[in-house]
């Protein structure tokens, strides 16, 4: 990467941090689509779709867990968390090969994006290199490669970088002015500045949240303003419907309407446009006539496959048959780039 694009994403991601006056999306302005009948939202949604994605494919992206449970964070939907009883074992980062052969797997099922996921707050320096190495070889499989290893160092996301990383997952997980509510370890400047060191590498940015913790429709809209008014709005962005799992703090809260999370897929598709837009965790509760929703309000990207990180997820075959009954067709293979690391 050049110097003075690595010096651009900076300036321009500080700007965002900083709060500038004139931000794209204030709150009010983001609660008014969420307040719009909802055909006139789905309607808005649809046509902010279409001229951006005007093939209306859905990117299949499969997601690994190279590094399951005990974590030391407190994240309060998370089951991966060692204070939590939730029969999630801790277990030792995987074997290159294993992440290989599922990369393998998953590439034959049609993925064309492969995302490594850890349970750390961070990773440490003596994990890096394995990771790396995994970044390497996915990558050399024609797969576009995605991490989410927890917080980074400056140091740390460029060498991701140079390993090859296509994009690097840091969600916002909801509203700052609720955040605290959820989350008592890790503070929210703490993830805009992971962002800012991923954006400084010259990565790009895989940012959502997950909706249905107890926040209000307000501090929903507050979550997509503040992924939205990232400057630039993240590439790809996960919209996750908490799934409850015992033991953790948040389960046993009324879940959130179905119609409400249809929603939150709209408006962020018309306020982050050229994004990708991933129905993450929770489709396993949905059924298919609310996924279909979903992709009516622009929702363009899934993760494919039974597992996400320890949680359910809809079978891929499942998968498949939906797509087909909606007449939806999946993006094309992504090639390896000449040169890459092979």
């Amino acid at each position: 990467m050049q110097a003075n694009d690595t010096q651009q994403h900076a300036v321009q991601f500080q700007a965002s941090v900083k709060k500038i006056e004139a931000e794209t999306w204030p709150v009010d302005d983001v609660l008014a689509l969420f307040d719009l009948p909802f055909n006139d939202l789905m309607f808005k949604a649809q046509t902010a779709h279409r001229a951006n994605f005007p093939d209306g494919d859905v990117e299949l992206a499969t997601l690994l867990s190279i590094k399951t449970g005990g974590c030391e964070e407190d994240c309060g939907y998370c089951p991966q968390a060692a204070r939590y009883d939730t029969g999630v074992e801790a277990k030792k980062m995987l074997d290159v090969r294993e992440v290989l052969d599922a990369a393998k797997a998953a590439r034959e099922n049609g993925a064309t994006r492969f995302c490594m996921g850890a349970a750390w707050r961070s990773p440490k320096d003596r994990d890096m290199e394995k990771v790396e190495t995994m970044v390497r070889e996915v990558k050399a499989m024609g797969l576009e490669t995605c991490a989410t290893l927890g917080m980074l160092k400056e140091e740390q996301a460029q060498r991701l970088a140079a390993a090859g990383l296509d994009y690097y997952n840091h969600n916002l997980d909801t509203a700052p002015e609720f955040y605290s509510n959820v989350i008592s370890t890790r503070e929210y400047q703490d993830r805009l500045d992971t962002l800012g060191h991923v954006r400084t590498a010259g990565l790009k940015v895989c940012c959502g949240g997950i909706v249905g913790m107890g926040e209000s429709r307000r501090q929903r809209a507050g979550l997509i303003a503040q992924l939205a008014n990232l400057n630039p709005y993240p590439e790809s962005v996960p919209v996750n419907h908490l799934v409850q799992v015992e033991g953790t703090p948040l389960h046993g809260l009324d879940p959130l309407d179905p119609l409400e999370f249809v929603r939150t897929i709209a408006v962020a598709r018309i306020t982050m446009p050229k994004a990708r837009v991933r129905l993450s965790a929770g489709r396993r509760q949905m059924g298919e006539a609310v996924q279909a929703m979903c992709f009516l309000a622009g929702a363009n990207s899934i993760f494919y496959g039974d597992k996400l990180l320890t949680t359910e997820n809809p079978e891929a075959a499942d998968d498949r048959v939906l797509l087909d009954k909606l007449g939806l067709k999946t993006r094309g293979k992504v090639e390896a780039k000449a040169g890459s690391c092979s």
